[in-house]
């Protein structure tokens, strides 16, 4: 115990805890520290997922659950954060976490990086941000796959980018910076927006679709018009979505999929 506690580094209101493999926060952390700190970085550890993931819970079961039988579960590695009620700013950059990260109510955490962790998709991870940190401003989520951009695949571009910026910031739109980009007034309305036709998936999800949901990228709907696959008005409302999606220039999804429930009924285009 004491040589991990002579690894803490404390400046004034400031402590970190990096690169020490831990898989939960030290009781120590927060039994000495939780008072004082404003700013809390505990990147290079090895903190994971919460609780819910090991005891195999779905979303839909927890949601079931009622309020008493909800307070039972616990927060997994980030339990030792309840103990840091004043933090302001919290760093978990190249950990473990993944989508079912749950953290405490921190009423005055104004900044949250998560960069190069586990998380592959969003909108579950933001909705818990939105309910439990209601003062963030400032959230980054580069590196993981669920962030779109050159620092995960080569063939993602600005485009992809973009569309993951409007949804998260259509899901957290108090935010005033994501990532390494400030939020624009313009960004911002056009977030509000179009921000809910964003959401992205990747094909792997592709297991989750029910029904006669159809996954689609530009590639697949023009050969799909050459080869007489689909009616011309399924193909126009198709190539509708996708200019909604991005109307300055929709080419190409570069392995994004968007999903399309059918029947639409829509006048023939003559496509």
């Amino acid at each position: 115990m004491a040589g991990s506690e002579s690894k803490v580094v404390v400046n004034e209101t400031q402590v970190s805890y990096i690169g020490q493999d831990c898989k939960e926060i030290p009781e120590f952390l927060g039994r000495k520290f939780g008072h004082l700190a404003k700013r809390l970085d505990l990147s290079f550890n090895l903190l994971s997922s919460s609780e819910c993931s090991v005891l195999n819970i779905s979303k839909s079961a927890s949601e079931a659950f009622t309020q008493s039988a909800a307070a039972l579960i616990t927060l997994g590695s980030l339990e030792g954060l309840k103990e840091f009620s004043s933090l302001e700013e919290l760093i978990l950059d190249n950990n473990l976490l993944g989508n079912d990260l749950l953290l405490p109510k921190l009423p005055h955490l104004h900044t949250l990086t998560l960069n190069k962790n586990q998380i592959t998709e969003l909108e579950s991870l933001l909705d818990h941000l939105a309910e439990v940190l209601p003062s963030l401003e400032y959230l980054s989520l580069l590196g993981n796959q669920a962030c779109p951009n050159e620092l995960v695949s080569l063939d993602k571009d600005e485009d992809d980018y973009q569309r993951y910026r409007y949804f998260v910031l259509y899901k957290l739109p108090n935010l005033k910076f994501l990532d390494t980009r400030k939020v624009s007034k313009k960004e911002h309305k056009e977030a509000m927006e179009r921000g809910a036709f964003m959401k992205v998936m990747k094909p792997n999800d592709s297991k989750g679709f029910s029904g006669n949901a159809v996954m689609f990228t530009m590639g697949s709907i023009l050969k799909a018009i050459d080869s007489y696959e689909m009616t011309s008005s399924e193909a126009n409302i198709l190539m509708f979505l996708n200019d909604v999606m991005n109307p300055a220039e929709s080419k190409n999804t570069k392995g994004w999929f968007y999903t399309w429930t059918p029947p639409f009924k829509c006048p023939e285009s003559g496509y």
